[in-house]
């Protein structure tokens, strides 16, 4: 992993959480006990904090920038970018949406793929939100993509024990 300190402030990882090697961490962030942070990931804390929380994963070539909290247990999509935005407790930003700066996603709420919260944008918890830019389409009450997080945080503990390289 790429760890780096930007003016004067360094990124603090918690023992139990996996970093790719290829993963970059700038600045102000902070990744918390069992969070994951998974190939190709950028948490660039420059122009604002970063919390990863307990057991959150940020996945492949997702993008976090400008004072972001990515709530416990909460998934970020595959190429998925949250910028100055927060993520509730177990929810699920899909592959390739993109949350924008003030925005909020409630607790347990899905942003499906490829949508688009658009900026001061409050999606109720509980909630599926779809499109671009991103509305509420229904109620979830107990969606599977809420334990993703769980999931995550037992396949990193395979990775940290198991993944070697290979040159």
């Amino acid at each position: 992993m790429v760890l780096r300190s930007f003016d004067g402030t360094t990124p603090t990882v918690h023992e139990s959480a996996y970093v790719d090697e290829t993963a970059v961490v700038i600045g102000d962030v902070t990744i918390e006990k069992d969070a994951s942070v998974w190939p190709q990931t950028t948490l660039r804390g420059d122009s604002g904090a970063i919390v990863v929380r307990e057991g959150a994963n940020v996945q492949d070539n997702a993008v976090c920038h400008e004072g972001c909290e990515i709530g416990p247990y909460a998934t970020i999509g595959h190429t998925a970018i949250v910028h100055a935005a927060t993520v509730g407790e177990r929810a699920t930003v899909g592959m390739s949406a993109t949350v924008l700066d003030g925005a909020h996603v409630g607790e347990r709420s899905i942003v499906a793929a490829g949508s688009v919260v658009t900026e001061e944008t409050q999606i109720p918890p509980k909630t599926i939100a779809v499109g671009t830019p991103a509305t509420v389409r229904d109620e979830v009450e107990d969606s599977p993509w809420a334990y993703a997080g769980d999931h995550y945080v037992e396949l990193a503990r395979q990775h940290q024990q198991t993944s070697e390289r290979i040159d």
